[in-house]
């Protein structure tokens, strides 16, 4: 057994691993003995069958396993033991690696290219300010919140007269070219018009001010451009839909008026899934604010995230072994070709870059993610997904069952790893960088990504 090493430049290598007779030899008759006990061929007995016989049926593939056994071995040994930091995974050799014949050779030798991650140095001291940003809880956010949920919880009730934001409901027929009732045309009773929808001003200026028994004759087709809200208010189906041009009657049997939900505890226990505390306007507005903030912190986590990626990208200045990365990214998946490989990977490389750099930081300043940490992280994400049910008071047993359940799924586990070790280090980097907080409007914030 030989290894040797040549270094082609700091980011690429060529690895040649000789593998002589007296390597394997004494595993691969073992093996062929061990078939031959076990063989059950006609015209032997069980464990009678011929050695010579053995050897020509299984000898080849039992040569290649073992062969492929020592040399997955030996090769991850020697680059554990020389602390190579590799990229990917070694690749054989186009030009100098022979072909291999299990038939007739007895030694054998193996020829890989490596790619090499860069030595990556980071002065925090060096780096220069990172922006930080903190979105400002204004007085229009606080009212625009106590107004969606308002309107979340409010009613119809019976009102004497429309406005532009009620709904007329009552009997809606359609009418044949002169304007009669149409005989088998589409009826529907206890319709319900929203004026609000209603896209044309004229039409909408007509709807406003009746009350029940007028009667308005309109084109449901011109009058809205949602198509499933028409498909809904005359109970068609989409071809329906798409080729209806007639004029409709729809006799007004009373006026629907929306009212906003009243400022009071039940109000407050809806809109806070079950808070009990909340009893006056001031503490909703209060609670609403703190939610603000915490539902903001996450865009502000991360707008920090993007910053501090093109930051350190930029700072590290990385070079990588791309010619290498191409042909690992062809090899490793049989579904992406070298002109899609060449095409996206400017985009490969960013993700990379990042990932070379985080785990960099986590390996040297020992940011491992606990089970404890993973843990945590799941109950979070399963109760985010409970509040998305209107679920906002989960017992811990429900969960604890929750995450557990999340844990098992190993994709779904791996995703949660990476998550929790990005967010370790990002919080080691607020500790040791020097950060410029930015506090800023939401527009504001929102314009960062539009450039």
């Amino acid at each position: 057994m030989n290894i040797s090493r040549t270094n082609i430049d700091e980011l690429n290598a060529v690895i040649k691993l000789s593998i002589e007779k007296s390597d394997y030899e004494a595993t691969v008759n073992e093996t062929l003995k061990d078939y031959r006990k076990k063989a059950n061929m006609p015209g032997f007995r069980k464990g009678m069958v011929p050695a010579g016989l053995i050897k020509k049926m299984y000898g080849k593939a039992v040569l290649a396993e073992e062969i492929n056994k020592i040399l997955s071995k030996e090769l991850n040994r020697y680059i554990s033991e020389e602390n190579l930091q590799i990229l990917g995974e070694p690749l054989p050799n186009e030009t100098e690696q022979k072909t291999i014949d299990f038939d007739h050779d007895e030694n054998f030798e193996f020829v890989f290219d490596l790619g090499f991650s860069p030595a990556i140095v980071i002065d925090f001291k060096k780096l220069g300010k990172l922006p930080l940003y903190e979105i400002a809880i204004d007085e229009e956010m606080i009212n625009n919140q106590v107004e969606a949920f308002q309107n979340r919880f409010g009613n119809y009730v019976d009102a004497e007269v429309s406005t532009e934001k009620d709904n007329l409901i009552g009997s809606l027929k359609q009418l044949d070219e002169k304007g009669a009732v149409l005989e088998g045309g589409i009826q529907v009773e206890e319709a319900q018009v929203s004026i609000q929808l209603v896209k044309t001003k004229k039409l909408k200026s007509a709807l406003l001010g009746k009350k029940a028994g007028d009667i308005i004759k309109f084109n449901p087709a011109k009058a809205f451009d949602d198509k499933h809200y028409l498909k809904q208010l005359l109970k068609i189906e989409d071809a329906q839909a798409e080729s209806l041009t007639s004029d409709f009657e729809l006799t007004v049997s009373k006026v629907n008026t929306f009212v906003p939900a009243e400022l009071n505890e039940e109000m407050f226990k809806k809109s806070l899934g079950g808070e009990t505390n909340i009893t006056t306007p001031e503490q909703f507005k209060e609670k609403i604010a703190e939610d603000l903030k915490e539902n903001l912190r996450y865009s502000t986590e991360y707008r920090f995230l993007v910053d501090t990626k093109e930051a350190l990208t930029k700072y590290v200045g990385m070079k990588l072994p791309v010619e290498f990365l191409k042909r690992w990214l062809v090899y490793s998946n049989e579904k992406i070709t070298r002109e899609q490989v060449d095409e996206e990977f400017d985009l490969f490389v960013k993700d990379l870059e990042w990932t070379l750099i985080r785990s960099r930081l986590a390996k040297d300043n020992d940011l491992k993610v606990s089970e404890a940490d993973l843990v945590a992280l799941a109950k979070e994400t399963a109760l985010m997904q409970f509040r998305q049910y209107g679920m906002f008071s989960v017992p811990d047993e429900y969960l604890d069952n929750y995450a557990k359940s999340i844990l098992k799924n190993e994709e779904e586990r791996h995703h949660l790893v990476e998550k929790r070790s990005e967010s370790m280090v990002l919080e080691f980097i607020k500790n040791n960088a020097d950060l410029e907080v930015k506090t800023v409007t939401q527009k504001a914030f929102d314009d960062l990504f539009e450039k």
